[in-house]
Order: structure tokens, then C-alpha cells, then sequence
């Protein structure tokens, strides 16, 4: 079985002490994980950067941001560059959460052109997907997901190379309410099988396989992690609101570890 990969993703909390605290708890006690059969990294602010570089540098442990400017440099107020992520030897970053294409009225072509610019600078893209529960009732979250990924693979299907594609529904974010296993094994092996075959599903088990992990996120947490990470579609997990409890994301890699 493949290594599985335990995601934070903070968003906007916490502060200098919070990160100090949590990521002191992170490596002391996952540290041995990371030389095993689970990675383990953290999706932060911008701002703390550079903590996780001091705390995590030469553990194994990975760390990333959770958002990265299409454009290298030039006018563009608030935003951040792929390279200034290199600056503090971040790995990972987030894009394509259904919280930024929402509030920041991104578009798909928006999304694929930070992806294509994170692999030019080899920062591994964490590319969430999903559907929203309108479009989950009405049978059509396989077309919204294949919609979503399509203009990533204009570039061709080997850009998604040492990818991850997290599904997300985003009825499931921030909510009560994960996916069932089912769902979460129909929609990942969905996603593998539409980027291996180059955005065209046959069903042919000789397509050429992409080396990429597909992992779940929405509402994962101490309680269903161990059912979600024994589907053999899911390499991993995308968590929000438990990535804020040292002792919960802790407990969750540990559970990780046991599959």
C-alpha cells in the first residue's frame, strides 16, 4: 500500500505562539511517522512560513501554503508568488478551495495556470475539487469534478505528475456531514481513472498511470478517519477544522500509521 498523506490545512487561525505550540507538538510526536508510511504536512498563513521552516526543516515533516499568485511578480497588491513560497523551502500549496473560487470569484482557467506555475517551480499543487449538494442531489457531481479538472489537462495528463487532487464536496466543508465511504471511494477512483486515461474515461486498465494521490477532505476527523483511509481509492486526507487541535491531528496521523 502506498504512503498515505495527513494534510492541515489551518486557514486563517492562530497566531505566532499558536504555530510555536503546534508545531513543536506536530514534531515531537509524528516525526517518526514521517520516515514511515505516512506524510505529514502543514498548510499555513503566509505570515508563519518561516516557523514551520525552523521547526520542520531535515524532520521529514512538509509544510506549504494554502494559496499562490498565477504571476511571478509585477502590480498585484496582496498577493504571493510560487518563488517567495521557495524562499522558506515550501513544498506544497493549496488552490482550487471552493472557500477562494467562492469569495474570489476564481475561474478554472485561473486555477489551472497557478497549478502549471507551482510545477514550474517544483511546489507540489494540492488541488481541491468537489461539488455542492444541489449539484450532489441532482446526479451531476462526476460532470462538475471532470469540468473542474479538464482545463488542467489541456496541458496534458502528465502535468498532474507527484500531484495531489483532493476531493472536497463542498457540502461536506465545515459541516457535520462527510461523504460516505462509498462516495468518497466512487468520486477518488472517478478522479484517477478520468486523469490517467487524459480526461477521457474507457475504463482500459493498459492506460499509462500518473504517480499522483487523490486524497478526501469535508468534516474529517478522529472519528471516521480509520473507515475513510482504508478505502483503497483514497491515499490520504485534507483536514480543516481538527488540524486547529494539536491532540486531534496528532490523533489522526497515529490512525493513519495503523493502516
Amino acid at each position: 500500500m502506498s504512503k498515505k498523506i495527513i494534510i492541515a490545512n489551518l486557514k486563517m487561525h492562530g497566531s505566532s505562539s499558536f504555530y510555536e505550540d503546534l508545531f513543536a507538538q506536530v514534531k515531537s510526536t509524528q516525526q517518526h511517522l514521517a520516515a514511515s508510511n505516512v506524510e505529514i504536512v502543514m498548510c499555513i498563513p503566509y505570515p508563519y512560513l518561516f516557523l514551520a521552516e525552523k521547526f520542520f526543516v531535515h524532520s521529514g515533516i512538509s509544510w506549504g501554503s494554502q494559496n499562490v499568485a498565477k504571476d511571478l511578480a509585477g502590480p498585484f497588491t496582496g498577493e504571493v508568488s510560487v518563488t517567495m513560497l521557495t524562499d522558506f523551502a515550501s513544498q506544497y500549496a493549496i488552490i482550487g478551495h471552493s472557500e477562494r473560487s467562492t469569495a474570489y470569484c476564481e475561474s478554472d482557467l485561473n486555477i489551472a495556470e497557478k497549478f502549471k506555475r507551482l510545477k514550474e517551480h517544483n511546489v507540489r499543487p494540492i488541488l481541491c475539487v468537489g461539488e455542492t449538494f444541489i449539484e450532489r442531489e441532482a446526479g451531476m457531481e462526476k460532470k462538475v469534478v471532470q469540468a473542474q479538472l479538464e482545463t488542467i489537462l489541456s496541458n496534458g495528463s502528465e502535468i498532474f505528475a507527484d500531484s495531489v487532487i483532493a476531493y472536497e464536496p463542498i457540502w461536506a466543508i465545515g459541516s457535520d456531514m462527510a461523504a460516505s465511504p462509498e462516495q468518497a471511494q466512487n468520486m477518488c477512483s472517478f478522479i484517477r481513472d478520468f486523469i490517467h486515461s487524459e480526461g477521457k474515461p474507457s475504463g482500459n486498465n493498459d492506460q499509462k498511470k500518473i504517480p499522483l494521490k487523490v486524497v478526501y477532505g469535508g468534516s474529517v476527523n478522529e472519528k471516521n478517519t480509520l473507515q475513510l483511509l482504508s478505502l483503497d481509492e483514497v491515499d490520504g486526507a485534507l483536514i480543516g477544522r481538527c488540524s486547529l487541535s494539536a491532540d486531534k491531528f496528532i490523533q489522526i496521523c497515529n490512525l493513519a500509521h495503523q493502516i
